[in-house]
């Protein structure tokens, strides 16, 4: 049988004219606005302020959001592509982007009633103002349902009591989405969603990290002191906030999973440009068969997560249920990304230790993309329990 010209067994894996030309634009701002500065931000673990600024003048932020609410109503594929191309040269970037845009920003997106979004959406979209998202605490990281933050009604409000950890552009934002237990006899099916204003009164800042890696990107200790949150700032209905959560963290996966294969890329341009350069027993390291394998074995890896991470955000695009997919794009591409941080610095040698090459920064950044937004444990846990469903 002749299948050839038959146009229903056809897959295109190619990325349409105008998603070619995103990655080429994004490229080159991250190259020109991003590039000169990585270690800059990186030493003085500094918030890039005026970098985030210029993309927001380029629709980065509001990417997904359509443009009725002042986004630019670009596909969760245009997103990955986003930021693959900024982690490939600085994955804080792409960390900061992927807690603005693909955690706080989504969750209003998709979750926030009408009124909840015409009020937040276009500022956080625009960037005229900062998001973050707060789930994590000290003592309930992949188990989120063990949170100990309170949610009491009050009148007209709720009076927020507690800490969390670990939380992206914390000092920054001027608008958070945090989750706490409305009430603490339901487990998870009693925890709930709240938009929280950075100017009400006892929203504090805490202790800023001292982190590995991933250093431009701010992260910090939220504490909430009997703070008053309107009713109205309650997202969807009590009880309803956990399952928001994971349906918001569906979405954020595949956001790390295009950081990690944006992170993996970048780690493979610098080791095949250091090995066409450095030269040892009168040859060139790339003409080294050992070298030549470390460096097929890592595209043909990235070139799988990429696809892995694409079929992920098209199925999204889609509509059909995606945990699974997500779940496999980030388990996979986050190793991935690790495998080829660690062969880039090896084929650098000792020049891979030192801060003058890239692939150091890519070594420190890498380890977080196997533990945020659901460790490599937890994600072989989602894909088994969807596997087993079926």
């Amino acid at each position: 049988m002749d299948t050839a010209s038959s146009p229903d067994l056809t897959i295109d894996f190619r990325l349409s004219e105008d998603m070619e030309l995103l990655k080429g634009s994004v490229r080159d701002f991250a190259r020109s606005e991003i590039l000169p500065f990585v270690m800059k931000y990186d030493e003085a673990q500094e918030f890039p302020a005026p970098i985030f600024r210029k993309m927001a003048d380029l629709g980065f932020l509001g990417a997904t959001i359509p443009p009725e609410l002042e986004g630019a109503g670009l596909s969760p594929l245009h997103f990955v592509i986003i930021m693959e191309e900024l982690s490939r040269v600085d994955p804080s970037i792409g960390l900061t982007l992927a807690a603005h845009s693909g955690l706080c920003l989504q969750h209003i997106a998709l979750w926030g009633n009408a009124d909840q979004q015409q009020k937040y959406v276009p500022d956080l979209a625009t960037g005229r103002k900062i998001g973050s998202w707060c789930l994590t605490e000290p003592g309930s990281g992949s188990d989120a349902s063990g949170m100990k933050t309170t949610a009491v009604a009050d009148g007209d409000s709720y009076v927020l009591t507690g800490s969390k950890s670990f939380i992206t552009n914390g000092s920054y934002a001027s608008t958070y989405v945090v989750t706490a237990k409305t009430d603490q006899s339901k487990g998870n099916k009693g925890i709930s969603a709240f938009i929280v204003e950075r100017s009400m009164k006892g929203v504090n800042v805490g202790k800023k990290e001292n982190k590995l890696g991933m250093r431009a990107s701010d992260t910090v200790v939220m504490m909430f002191d009997e703070v008053r949150v309107p009713k109205a700032n309650l997202i969807g209905r009590e009880g309803e906030g956990f399952r928001q959560a994971l349906v918001v963290l569906e979405s954020g996966r595949i956001g790390i999973a295009a950081l990690s294969v944006g992170l993996a890329q970048g780690a493979l341009d610098a080791a095949a440009k250091y090995a066409k350069e450095r030269q040892a027993f009168g040859k060139t390291l790339a003409e080294f068969q050992g070298i030549q394998f470390k460096l097929a074995d890592m595209a043909t890896q990235i070139a799988a997560a990429r696809l892995l991470t694409y079929r992920a955000a098209q199925t999204k695009i889609q509509g059909e249920p995606v945990a699974r997919l997500a779940a496999q794009a980030k388990l996979f591409a986050s190793e991935v990304a690790q495998r080829a941080a660690t062969e880039a610095v090896q084929i650098h040698g000792g020049y891979g230790f030192i801060k003058d090459f890239p692939v150091e920064k890519f070594y420190r950044d890498v380890k977080l993309l196997t533990i945020g937004e659901g460790t490599s444990e937890v994600l072989r846990m989602v894909i088994a329990k969807n596997l087993l469903q079926e």
